[in-house]
């Protein structure tokens, strides 16, 4: 099943194309946080993250810097974020994995809200050691 960036991609629909390679291409947001806000994708279809090939994330992440330095020298940022919303509890509406890259300026009254939290003692050990079993 295609999703709408698949039918971008596919020159089906219409999209302002920032920058492009063979595997990886970068579109405007049709829904900006703020102007400028891009969107890096790779070509073939993989639904989060975690499905993308170990060999693509470099080309990823090459042409997600390449469209923040442009954004930085054509806005003149002081900053920006990349994220990236990964399953529907997170936020993702399309699953086709994709990098957003957003301008950020002075009281622009984006925030993210987080509700951070404390280890109890010896917690982050614990913690830890679970994750670390599970690296591969």
């Amino acid at each position: 099943m295609s999703t709408i960036f698949t039918r971008i991609i596919n020159r089906e629909i219409p999209a302002e194309i920032l920058f492009e390679t063979d595997k990886v291409i970068s579109i405007i947001d049709i829904m900006p946080i703020h102007y400028g806000h891009a969107l890096i994708l790779p070509k073939k279809e993989y639904k989060n993250f975690l499905e993308v090939p170990e060999e693509e994330l470099a080309e990823l992440m090459i042409v997600t810097q390449k469209v923040a330095k442009s954004l930085v020298k054509t806005f003149n940022l002081e900053g920006f974020n990349f994220f990236s919303n990964n399953g529907e509890i997170a936020g993702q509406s399309v699953f086709h994995f994709h990098i957003h890259v957003t301008p950020r300026y002075a009281n622009d009254n984006i925030s993210f809200l987080l509700n951070l939290k404390k280890y109890a003692e010896g917690q982050m050990k614990e913690v830890a050691e679970s994750i670390r079993k599970n690296i591969q």
